[in-house]
Parts: C-alpha cells; structure tokens; sequence
C-alpha cells in the first residue's frame, strides 16, 4: 500500500512519544500489505473498525490514539485523514 499524507504522523510522535514505535511498525507493515478487502485487513488487524466509504479508524496504545485513515483497496493507497487522543477522536465527524 502507498501512504499519502503521513506528516500528521510525525507531528504526533513528537508530542506523544509513547506512540511513535507503534506507529512506525504499523508504517512498515501497511507500507508492504496488499490488502484487497477490508476482511484482509481485518485478519491483521481485528480490532480495527471498518466504516463506510473506505474509512478505516485503527486503535493506537491499546486504543488510547485513534489514527483515522481512507483506503482504497482498487488502487492500493492509504491516506491519512488524523490521528489524536481517544477524547479528540470523539469530536471528528467521521463520514
């Protein structure tokens, strides 16, 4: 998979520190998946939770971060749409 707009992500580890391993392995894994459907995604990621319109949000520190993404299986890309804290999480209008 291509990943478009990780700058977020390098903010973000700067602020919280206790993330940025996390973060990068999920970089490194998502960087070389070739996931198709979303059930592909889900056998590596199970606690991840698909939404409509490719939306896609993954739990970060055991779901302390949010990280909010689009993907689009067709063309193999991942864009990053946020990441923040589980109370800022609350406040995105997702979809």
């Amino acid at each position: 998979m291509k990943l478009i707009g990780i700058q977020p992500l390098r903010g973000f580890t700067k602020k919280h520190a206790d993330a940025k391993a996390q973060i990068e392995s999920w970089e490194a894994e998502t960087s070389i998946a070739q996931w198709n459907t979303p059930h592909e995604l889900k056998l590596r990621y199970p606690k991840a939770s698909i939404l409509k319109g490719q939306y896609v949000i993954f739990n970060i520190c055991r779901n302390k971060y949010r990280l909010w993404v689009k993907i689009s299986y067709k063309n193999q890309i991942v864009l990053i749409k946020k990441i923040g804290t589980h109370k800022e999480y609350e406040k995105w209008n997702i979809i």
